[in-house]
């Protein structure tokens, strides 16, 4: 399969950061993103980035390139926040579009059960968005929340290497899982 990886936002993405400033979203997005390029290109998968490390790239540029290459599969990856201030939110959850594909689904539901057993914080769901990302892609995309950086305990998780490589492994899962039932 090809399959395009979006460490979602950018570098400097102005608010995407924990209320402490110590960790912004992108760091965390791109190390997950690597990581996963590097398990599904293992895996026998053709992986592509639709973000730069170095440079905010408009969604727009974003989707419009993976319909272009006509990828199999679009998934964006997130730290998630509730608020500007640390509070109790916490947990995983996972996006499609608000009218999604039956494929779409099914990506999102084995993707969301790998994530919270490896990981083994809460599960939120699988949820609907309006997100330009899942709206303007032409196939099953999905994007996934990996922890609220406005909870202490989760801001932790995302600042370690370990819990990254889990996001990475649980994702991973998912996606061989979906690919598998296919």
């Amino acid at each position: 399969m090809k399959i395009m990886i979006d460490a979602g936002h950018g570098p400097d993405t102005p608010g995407k950061r924990s209320p402490d400033g110590r960790l912004r979203e992108f760091h965390f997005n791109s190390a997950v993103a690597e990581e996963v390029k590097k398990r599904l290109i293992m895996d026998g998968h053709s992986v592509l980035f639709s973000h730069q490390n170095d440079l905010d790239v408009p969604l727009h540029e974003r989707t419009s390139l993976a319909n272009r290459l006509k990828v199999d599969l679009f998934v964006s990856i997130h730290a998630n926040a509730f608020g500007q201030t640390f509070n109790t939110a916490n947990g995983l959850e996972t996006f499609t579009y608000s009218r999604p594909h039956a494929a779409t689904k099914e990506l999102a539901a084995a993707v969301q059960r790998s994530l919270v057993l490896v990981t083994g914080r809460k599960d939120r769901g699988v949820k609907q968005g309006e997100f330009a990302v899942l709206r303007d892609t032409h196939m099953p995309a999905i994007l996934v929340e990996c922890g609220f950086m406005t909870h202490k305990q989760e801001l932790e998780l995302l600042k370690s290497t370990a819990y990254r490589k889990r996001c990475a492994t649980g994702i991973c899962f998912g996606i061989a899982c979906f690919d598998a039932s296919r």
